[in-house]
């Protein structure tokens, strides 16, 4: 079920979100225009669209974009980033409630962020905002948890300090996935990503997870000690490498 501060959480994560986060690989995009028929006339809903990472993606694609975003704090900072595309329009909305016309969008978008959502209320709000034939697109980047000693030694570091990190992690909600589409199923693609950090930016990767404790809390100093140990046993030339699945859904509601 979905976390009851999801529109919260990240408030005061903003900075580290934006600078930390990965993308999104360019298969992504080439798969949505040779499988859904993507062009750059389509009106695209982004839902939860953030900072903007995923928009910014459909807006160099040319797309008009609508980024439907509850949280103010990253509403403002999507906005700021994105001021250059004119084809851009901010929304304050949430994805129970778009605030969108009927029938007013070609796709639905969202990217890292389905997994907060009340999926039954979402669905219906999504079908109400597409036209007759719109496509739902979900997307997520899954990171890896065991395939080298920094990711396993990672993941436990997030197992003993991560605040709710059993309740939010979203590497075990997408399998709910089929519950946004109707029984005609969907599509599955999956690519591989990564990202290196020095210790600097494996920091702001780690701060910028909403479960990840903030300087007031009691475990956020043992946490980056305990970090930074991590770092310098795993860093090879000083930087470390998380790994990404990034995995694509992508279907029709109507």
């Amino acid at each position: 079920m979905p976390a009851s501060n999801a529109t919260r959480r990240f408030s005061d994560r903003v900075e580290n979100y934006v600078r930390y986060r990965p993308g999104y690989p360019a298969e992504v995009m080439e798969t949505l225009k040779e499988e859904c028929g993507l062009t750059s006339q389509h009106v695209v809903a982004d839902i939860a669209s953030g900072t903007g990472l995923w928009t910014r993606v459909l807006l160099e694609n040319g797309n008009p974009v609508l980024g439907v975003e509850p949280n103010a704090e990253m509403r403002a900072a999507g906005e700021r980033l994105l001021a250059e595309f004119p084809r851009f329009t901010s929304v304050a909305g949430t994805a129970e409630d778009t605030t969108l016309p009927n029938e007013y969008v070609d796709f639905v978008t969202s990217a890292q962020a389905a997994h907060w959502f009340d999926r039954t209320r979402a669905r219906d709000e999504f079908v109400r905002i597409l036209k007759p034939g719109g496509w739902l697109v979900l997307l997520w980047n899954e990171r890896v948890v065991d395939s080298t000693r920094f990711l396993r030694e990672y993941e436990q570091l997030l197992l003993t300090y991560g605040t709710d990190y059993e309740e939010v992690r979203h590497e075990r909600t997408t399998a709910a996935v089929n519950e946004f589409f109707d029984l005609v199923g969907y599509e599955e693609r999956t690519f591989e990503m990564r990202q290196e950090f020095d210790y600097r930016g494996l920091e702001g990767r780690l701060l910028s997870s909403s479960y990840a404790p903030g300087p007031e809390h009691r475990k956020h100093v043992p946490m980056l000690r305990e970090l930074r140990g991590i770092h310098d046993a795993c860093a090879v030339d000083g930087r470390v490498a998380f790994e990404y699945k990034t995995r694509l859904y992508f279907g029709k509601l109507k």
